[in-house]
């Protein structure tokens, strides 16, 4: 009698133990029953899901507030053939994906029931590991499917050469984060904290995907502070989200006066603060915002390793130095001579239009005072329509 080949456990299971038949699984493992409402008929054997009411972007991944289904993902051209997605059905708890994905398949999670992952990436400056689908994150992202059709860094071996398990080496990125941008891959849905909201949003940006984007937006505004507006505005002008920059400034608006004394204020890029400066709205007198803009020159300055009068250059072009009382114009005159911070044409200008009891050669938007302006007697001379 021959001796049949014994083939080797799947990788990552501990041999030679065998998966357990469907009755013995907990009930959260098990597939759904046949006549179950959620599915539909197919033509080829598939299944489809009925979309549930859900607040999230109909996807091949169709979600519930507890659970997941996870469906074949419909064929697109980078990823034509996908041998791994067999027309299978899986049910499980969505907050314990994160650590299947780090487990590598040594303990029985739904995750690990669709094929084995064959994919490693190594992220962070922890070097954690994180283990995927090449066939989910080919389907769900083109960044990804150019990134596993070219191999690790560094390798010149053809594509099919490659090797499975990579790894990938992402070295720049927080394992926290990549875990979100992964989860949402297989869930649709993405579990933030205001910790990784933002270094999530870039990855939406970098990674191209759209509707990761705007459920980060959405996170960012639903829990805007005042230690982090100034940050979510920087992020949101590099990466053009306008409705976010919106929703920033008029927070900005709101509690000037708290928000420039934090440190994202004085993080703020030099065309970011200008176009803070620019609005008539904000809520704080000019004194004090002229201080607040010294305070960020000299901090930019020590950072970028550059003049305070270079780095203050666009900022101060916005602040409105004619609304300040000749008592207070003299101080920031004599403080100017330290640091050089304001033009002395600006400074001059300021004085002209003391002298001449109107805005005259000065713009009129910097004779305009904002919310927070104290009044003072002279501005009855800069307004243009009093008497």
């Amino acid at each position: 009698m021959g001796h049949g080949v014994r083939r080797p456990p799947p990788c990552g299971l501990p041999g030679p133990a065998r998966p357990p038949p469907a009755s013995r699984l907990p009930a959260f493992l098990r597939p759904p029953p046949q006549g179950s409402p959620w599915l539909v008929p197919a033509r080829r054997g598939c299944c489809r899901a009925k979309r549930p009411p859900s607040p999230l972007p109909s996807a091949p991944w169709s979600t519930t507030p507890s659970s997941v289904r996870v469906l074949q993902p419909p064929r697109s051209p980078g990823a034509a053939s996908c041998p791994c997605l067999a027309p299978s059905v899986l049910s499980f708890d969505i907050s314990s994906l994160p650590a299947a994905l780090k487990a590598g398949g040594s303990a029985w999670h739904p995750c690990y029931l669709l094929p084995q992952r064959d994919v490693t990436f190594v992220v962070g400056r922890e070097q954690q590991k994180v283990f995927a689908h090449r066939c989910v994150l080919a389907c769900r992202c083109q960044a990804f499917r150019g990134m596993l059709s070219q191999g690790p860094a560094g390798s010149e071996d053809s594509p099919s050469s490659i090797p499975p398990q990579g790894p990938f080496i992402l070295g720049n990125v927080q394992p926290e984060v990549f875990l979100a941008v992964i989860e949402f891959l297989y869930t649709n849905s993405v579990t933030l904290n205001s910790h990784i909201a933002l270094e999530v949003l870039t990855s939406s940006v970098e990674y191209g995907l759209q509707d990761l984007c705007k459920l980060c937006i959405k996170f960012i505004k639903d829990t805007l502070n005042v230690e982090q507006v100034c940050e979510a505005l920087q992020a949101a002008v590099t990466y053009g989200q306008t409705d976010l920059q919106q929703h920033c400034l008029a927070f900005i608006e709101g509690c000037t006066a708290a928000v420039v004394r934090t440190q994202g204020f004085h993080e703020l890029s030099d065309v970011v603060l200008a176009r803070v400066l620019r609005s008539d709205r904000l809520a704080v007198d000019e004194l004090d915002l002229v201080q607040a803009v010294r305070e960020w020159a000299h901090v930019s300055s020590a950072v970028l390793e550059r003049p305070v009068s270079e780095v203050a250059a666009l900022p101060v072009q916005e602040l409105r130095l004619p609304l300040l009382a000749p008592s207070e114009l003299a101080t920031l005159e004599s403080q100017n001579q330290r640091d050089l911070l304001i033009p002395a044409e600006s400074i001059a200008a300021a004085w002209r239009s003391h002298a001449l009891k109107k805005g005259s050669g000065v713009p009129s938007h910097l004779c305009r005072p904002r919310r927070g302006t104290r009044p003072r007697d002279h501005h009855r001379h800069l307004d243009p329509h009093a008497k």
